[in-house]
């Protein structure tokens, strides 16, 4: 039995499981971006412990992810060789706006963006 018609094949991810590039571009810092794994990771993730910068004492996932950021093509290939139909993704805002409050948004973050949604079109994949 196979799936219905219609059926749209596909995945999902969240900007800090898949982007990387967290310095790239103009790039600002989100708060995810600083959650380590480990023994902190709730208390920071709670607030019950404040943690707004990178240290050497802990590993942050969303730094590198799987760097789609520099590996976009690739990446988005592989999803086509998969037969994804449809791809879920959230946007890293601070890659739009990396302070939060300017009124002109970051141009490199909307070109990758504008890059992603482009690559998945060739390869029949609706994000």
């Amino acid at each position: 039995m196979g799936f219905p018609k219609g059926f749209l094949w596909g995945g999902a991810t969240a900007a800090n499981q898949y982007e990387g590039g967290y310095d790239a571009d103009g790039r600002g810092l989100a708060n995810v971006d600083v959650v380590p794994l480990g023994k902190d990771r709730f208390p920071i993730i709670t607030g019950e412990m404040k943690h707004l910068a990178f240290d050497d004492a802990h590993f942050y996932p969303a730094k590198e992810a799987i760097d789609m950021y520099h590996h976009l093509k690739e990446d988005i290939k592989l999803f086509g060789e998969m037969g994804f139909k449809t791809y879920r993704l959230s946007i890293a805002w601070s890659r739009i706006f990396p302070k939060g409050d300017e009124t002109e948004p970051n141009e490199a973050g909307l070109k990758f963006y504008e890059d992603l949604f482009k690559e998945c079109h060739k390869y029949g994949i609706e994000p």
